[in-house]
Order: structure tokens, then sequence, then C-alpha cells
């Protein structure tokens, strides 16, 4: 069997104050069908990354809607992971060869998990590539409806992995993905769906934080709290860009001498990459003793992320391919101003200028943290704009919404 994994128990009505009434009325309707529906959610890893915050509130919440919902993760070895991270990498557009070993290590893997995939489900939804040859090697038993849901942006992919996986994710009846543009050539499904991630406005990472305790947890890192802080929150990967952040502080510097930089990740078991590039941000900061960078491992959990975004000046969001950058809505939530890469799913809840700024270089980060900086009623005013945009469109009963439209759609 698949490893199971046990989530805390979620209630719809707890969100009714924050969304409205209609938002709840019109969920139990979509699920009042679908009642007793079999699903399943099949991913990596339960910790450190983006799709694992999202199924730890989506599974729950349709649960509570009367769905009978799972979540279970593949087996793999550093073998398997250091290969998934190259197709992650490579979806993304990285110029990294996929060699016949590496496509070899892909297939058994997948085949292995696929013969200890157990039950029989409604809908069995499966994210991100390193899963998605379980329908090829598990066959269509088990599965009323499977579905590949894709969290990277494969807008520009390189060839070689994109045209490897197409046959196999062909083979769905539906696919899922955050844009558009994400869906690449050559890829013909029976259903298409464009979803955008969610944050939880309940759970511990984006629930109101008392001033007090968000003061004392940043003074245990060293943060001092009379002098301005700028924050990224993201794993440590390339694509992030850290080094680009802490170019862009060095530039602040100049003028604003007391900034201050924390960056702020998470160690994943599926993501063997992110120790090197750790290594090499921490040597890109040097002896600079403003500079903080910090991870799980160091005892930052949901809390303490929760309080470097709500007590920062600017959050940053430098990313270079990104397939929604869930750290955007988080900050927004918080009413903190967001400067993010101009890329990937950043843009579908930065509104330039008005919810935040998008940007394409290291000068024009330092420029636009600057007049953020030194114009606080502006940014005060920008952080309110986010927040209510991330009400409207960014919290987790619009993704649970969107999914019972989708299995009323398979459904027919």
């Amino acid at each position: 069997m698949l490893q199971k994994v046990t989530v805390e128990t979620k209630t719809l009505e707890d969100y009714r104050p924050i969304v409205g009434d209609g938002v709840i009325e019109e969920i139990r309707t979509l699920a009042a069908p679908l009642r007793g529906a079999r699903v399943v959610h099949i991913n990596p890893t339960a910790f450190g990354g983006g799709v694992a915050e999202i199924l730890a509130t989506l599974v729950p919440l349709m649960r509570d809607v009367g769905l009978e919902a799972e979540w279970q993760l593949i087996a793999g070895t550093d073998e398997f992971f250091n290969v998934t991270k190259s197709f992650h990498n490579g979806l993304q557009g990285m110029d990294i060869p996929l060699t016949e070993p590496m496509k070899a290590i892909w297939q058994r893997y997948n085949e292995q998990n696929a013969l200890n995939f157990e039950g029989e489900y409604d809908f069995v939804v499966v994210h991100d590539p390193q899963p998605a040859g379980l329908l090829h090697y598990h066959g269509r038993t088990g599965g009323k409806h499977w579905i590949w849901r894709c969290h990277i942006d494969t807008s520009t992919p390189n060839p070689a992995y994109w045209e490897f996986l197409v046959p196999f994710i062909a083979q769905y009846d539906a696919g899922v993905f955050t844009a558009e543009q994400y869906v690449g050539p050559g890829l013909r499904l029976p259903h298409l769906a464009i979803i955008a991630p969610t944050i939880d406005p309940l759970s511990p990472k984006n629930q109101l934080l008392p001033p007090d305790e968000g003061r004392a947890i940043l003074a245990h890192f060293g943060v001092d709290l009379h002098r301005p802080l700028l924050v990224q929150v993201s794993r440590f990967d390339p694509w992030k860009d850290p080094l680009g952040v802490i170019d862009a502080y060095r530039l602040v510097k100049r003028q604003v001498p007391g900034v201050q930089l924390a960056l702020v990740g998470s160690m994943a078991h599926d993501d063997p990459e992110g120790w090197v590039f750790y290594d090499r941000t921490v040597r890109h900061a040097g002896e600079d003793f403003d500079i903080i960078i910090l991870h799980n491992f160091h005892g930052v959990g949901n809390r303490e992320v929760n309080a470097f975004q709500s007590l920062a000046d600017v959050v940053i969001q430098k990313s270079t391919r990104e397939g929604f950058g869930l750290t955007v809505s988080e900050a927004m939530w918080k009413g903190v101003p967001v400067i993010g890469g101009n890329v990937g799913g950043i843009p579908l809840q930065i509104r330039e200028g008005e919810t935040g700024f998008l940007v394409d270089s290291v000068e024009a980060c330092a420029e636009r943290t600057l007049y953020l900086l030194q114009n606080p009623e502006q940014r005060r005013a920008m952080g309110a704009r986010g927040r209510e945009h991330v009400r409207r469109n960014f919290l987790a009963t619009r993704l649970l919404r969107d999914w019972l439209r989708l299995f009323r759609q398979l459904e027919g």
C-alpha cells in the first residue's frame, strides 16, 4: 500500500466569517450530489512544499462536505528524487539532459508505486511529474476518473522532458493547470481545468498572530525590531533566486543602511538539491550579519513563518520561474506588500502597482523596495488592497469550489 497521510479535522463553517454566506452555500450545493464520492490525492511528500500545504486543507474540507477523501504518498529514494528534481527543473525550462538511465529510474519507481496503489476510487488525483506514470502502470482499475494536477510552470519546458511525459499524461481523463499558458504542446485531454492554488486563512501560518508573539519570535532569531526588515520565504532553489534577493538587498542597503534581510526556507525530502543551494546562499551572504538565513531544521515552523511575513516591511518573491508562489498570497493576506518576479503564477496574484510590484531584475527589485520603505502610507494602503484581493480570489474555499465543479463535470 501507499503511505496514507493523517490530516487534521477542518470545518467549512469556520470560514463563513471570512468569505461570507454566499460562498459557503455555493460549496454545499455543489457538494450535495457528490456525497460519498471516494477521492484520493497522491503526491511525494507531506511537508516542505506548497502542494503538501494545499492538501493539508483541501482533503479535510472535502471530507467535511461529504466526500470520502484520502491523501497518499508515493515511495522513493534519493536516486528517484534526484531524477524527479531534474524533471521539475527541465519542465520549467532548464537546459539539462534527460538520459536513458534517468528515464529508466523514473519508470521503475512509478511502476513500483503503481503496484502498491490499492483501493477503489471515484476520483484519483495525481499531483505533479513524480508520480505521473501511475495510471499507465496501474491501469484504470481502481479509479473511475483519473486527474493529473500540474503545479509547476510548464509554459516553456525543455522539449526532452515534456515529450517524454506527454504520453503518460495524455492517458488521464483530465488535466489541471494553474494557468492556460502552462498547457504545453501536443497535450490533448478530454477535460482541462485552470485552477489556481490557494492558502488556508485559518492555518497556523496564516491566522492572525498576536503582535507580542510575533515580535518575540523575530527577536529570538536575531532580528532587530527597530530596523526595517525584508523577507523572502521559499525553498532554497535556483528558481527562487535567493542570490538575486541578496544582491537587491545590498543595493537597498546603500541608501537604507539599517535594513535587514531574512531568507526563510524549508527542506523537503523530495528536494535533495535544496541543501546544495542553501550552501550557495550562505556563501553569497558572506559575513553580513544583517542577513538571516533560516530553515525548518533551525526550528522554523508555521508560526515562525507567520511572524516573519506579518512583521516584514516588504516581502520579496523574486522568482525567475514560479508555478504559482503561495508565499505571495500568504504575505498579501497579512497586509504586507509583495515585490514579485514577473513570471509564472505571480502576476495572477499581484496587480502591478495596486497590490504589489512585479519586477524583472535585481535593480528593479531594489528600486521598488526603496519606494515602499520610504513611503509607509502607500505601503500600508497597498497591503490592505492585497489582503482583500486574496480574500476574494485565493482562499481555500475557492479551491474547494473549483475541485467540486470539476468532479461534477467528470460525472457528467
